[in-house]
């Protein structure tokens, strides 16, 4: 079933913002990620000089999302990344943060915040580092993937489509809901 034009007022008010992203490939596939939730914002803090929309493996791996993928800004801090955001939602893979929210806990909060006109924003750190202390720290919420495997985290790419993917299915719940 292809649902191309279904779209929900949270789609415009969510941004991913990618910070410090390293690799091409994680830009391309977080494009694709995004824009197969209806998401389209698409937020680059201080990339690589690899991991910019114009190399040819983020071209690659966006699949159809090229106009995500090219449309994605690009800005030097965080600060200026979340400039006029609300809500600024942290994502760790870090044990031991007080306070932290799973995906679908963090969609539902999201949800309700846009429904009453916020803008949101989730960050993602660099697939190596993270996201710093004080990043984390700066954060409103800190949303964490469980993992059952002895690994340090995810895929950059694959959190960010968790995360698109817990915020549609909440928006679609809470249309539905309210029908």
């Amino acid at each position: 079933m292809k649902d191309a034009r279904l779209e929900l007022p949270l789609h415009r008010q969510v941004s991913f913002v990618l910070v410090r992203p390293h690799y091409p490939e994680n830009v391309g596939a977080c494009a694709r990620a995004i824009k197969t939730m209806g998401f389209s914002e698409l937020v680059l803090v201080k990339p690589s000089r690899l991991a910019v929309p114009e190399h040819e493996m983020a071209f690659k791996m966006a699949v159809r999302a090229w106009d995500v993928l090219h449309a994605a800004r690009r800005v030097q801090t965080v600060e200026e990344a979340i400039e006029g955001v609300d809500l600024v939602v942290a994502t760790s893979s870090h044990r031991g943060i007080s306070g932290v929210l799973t995906a679908r806990q963090a969609a539902l909060e999201i949800g309700k915040r846009c429904a009453g006109g916020a803008r949101a924003a989730v960050l993602f750190g660099n697939e190596k580092t993270g996201l710093a202390a004080e990043e984390i720290a700066g954060a409103t919420r800190c949303l964490r993937i469980p993992m059952v495997a002895d690994q340090p985290s995810i895929n950059l790419a694959q959190a960010v489509q968790i995360v698109a993917y817990e915020l549609f299915v909440a928006a679609l719940e809470a249309r539905s809901g309210a029908s």
